[in-house]
């Protein structure tokens, strides 16, 4: 170090070590563009903060914001944003051979089979979730 400061451009999209400093870069690529990254149908994509705890073994927690895009179908396995008995919830879509099932990524919480009795809508897929540090 001879006391010149690498440029360093926050807003690239090439990957950066954690861990020992890596050698500079020559040129540094065009900034991140979150929309693009995070949204591919913007009139169908919208984003919800996240309450409670059920989804943290899917990485989601409290206060984490998801961006749910209502124009992809949930196949078995997503994770859904969905409107159960008039109250939203966020949860594992599992299709079984008695139908529908909400999973919790909390072992604290049961799982919810969805009957014909229930009033339930999928309201979107999330396909992503970020927190601040």
């Amino acid at each position: 170090m001879n006391g010149e400061q690498d440029d360093f451009n926050p807003h690239n999209d090439n990957a950066l070590p954690s861990g020992f400093p890596s050698p500079s870069q020559d040129y540094i690529d065009a900034p991140i563009d979150f929309n693009e990254l995070l949204i591919k149908n913007e009139i169908a994509t919208f984003a919800v903060r996240i309450t409670g705890d059920s989804m943290i073994g899917a990485g989601i927690y409290p206060n984490d914001i998801a961006v749910v895009n209502r124009a992809k179908t949930p196949v078995n396995g997503s994770v859904i944003l969905g409107l159960l008995d008039g109250q939203f919830t966020v949860k594992r879509y599992c299709v079984t051979k008695d139908g529908i099932r909400l999973i919790a990524e909390n072992p604290k919480y049961p799982d919810i089979q969805i009957t014909e009795n229930s009033d339930f809508e999928v309201w979107g897929v999330v396909t992503h979730s970020t927190r601040t540090m």
